[in-house]
């Protein structure tokens, strides 16, 4: 095991897949010559050359729909959005291409292809740089959803999804680039719908994914067990599928769930949890579950705005307080 960065995590999954496929190739703004906006694709170039690292005007539209037919016409490519605030220029192509040529074809096309870019806050980047979409295509039938937590998840699900035999939508956070973990030489893969178990505990089940993890909750776990509440951890990692199980089997041991997602509440992947677990471990519940989502309005430029807005330690800690009635 090493120690390794996220984004080199990431480099390292396509570097491996590009040289066992000769079928993937990368295609986004500034990912050849740049070497990435955040330096995911640094020397990709020069190993595979201009054929299978190519750079493109802006304009997500046209080539999100490029690499859709290249899909459906036998390739493998993976299509790099600066920001997936970007990627509502090339909605269409995802969700009524991509999304949708498998079963409109009557199975004759498949499109094994991977969207792939930063989701979410990344600081004062204003309201149009700062969403997150993970629910908007996870309610896309024929979509996968990926959003990994750290080098070592970003690692083995990216090689999963490159070589899935349907459009994933890979969402990553900017400011989780430069994080460091542990990561095995070599190959391996993690499959979807496979949360992971953080951290076993008693009191409380918290269900989280992407940042959230490291920059919210497990700091707020750290707070919880100074105050003699054992935290037990779920890791979603896949929001298209999810495994419900890991949550229901954690809630009917903890009897209390909080959920946290760096998304809107309306309609968001919180909602769709707590649905299953109302519904699926209703007797087991000694309160109600309570989710910790950003606040519905869109984000501004301000730091103190932010700070309001967006899930925080101490919103999560109320939170499972107040699951204790503690609060």
């Amino acid at each position: 095991m090493r120690q390794i960065l996220f984004r080199e995590a990431l480099r390292e999954a396509m570097t491996e897949e590009m040289r066992r496929d000769p079928r993937v190739f990368l295609m986004g703004e500034e990912v050849a010559e740049y070497n990435g906006a955040y330096k995911v694709s640094q020397g990709l170039l020069d190993e595979f050359g201009y054929g299978r690292v190519i750079d493109t005007p802006i304009a997500e539209l046209g080539f999100a729909g490029i690499g859709v037919g290249a899909a459906m016409n036998g390739l493998r490519p993976i299509i790099e959005f600066m920001t997936f605030n970007f990627s509502l220029v090339a909605i269409d192509q995802i969700i009524n291409g991509a999304a949708k040529i498998l079963s409109m074809s009557g199975g004759q096309y498949s499109c094994p292809i991977v969207f792939r870019g930063p989701t979410g806050s990344a600081g004062q980047l204003g309201a149009q740089h700062s969403q997150n979409f993970e629910n908007w295509f996870a309610n896309t039938p024929g979509l996968k959803v990926v959003v990994p937590s750290n080098p070592y998840d970003a690692k083995g699900l990216l090689k999963t999804a490159i070589r899935d035999e349907d459009p994933v939508i890979f969402m990553e956070s900017e400011v989780m680039y430069g994080d460091k973990g542990e990561v095995p030489e070599g190959d391996y893969t993690i499959p979807f719908g496979k949360a992971n178990v953080v951290q076993t505990g008693t009191d409380v089940t918290i269900v989280t994914f992407g940042k959230m993890l490291s920059r919210v909750v497990m700091p707020a776990v750290v707070e919880l067990a100074k105050k003699g509440v054992s935290v037990e951890v779920i890791d979603l990692r896949t929001v298209k599928p999810i495994d419900y199980q890991t949550v229901l089997a954690s809630v009917k041991k903890t009897n209390r769930c909080v959920v946290v997602e760096e998304a809107w509440p309306l309609a968001a992947i919180s909602s769709e949890i707590t649905y299953h677990v109302q519904r699926h471990a209703f007797d087991y519940l000694d309160a109600p579950v309570v989710r910790v989502n950003n606040k519905d309005v869109s984000l501004p430029y301000a730091a103190t705005l932010i700070d309001v807005i967006l899930p925080n330690i101490k919103q999560t800690i109320d939170a499972v307080e107040t699951v204790l009635y503690r609060k």
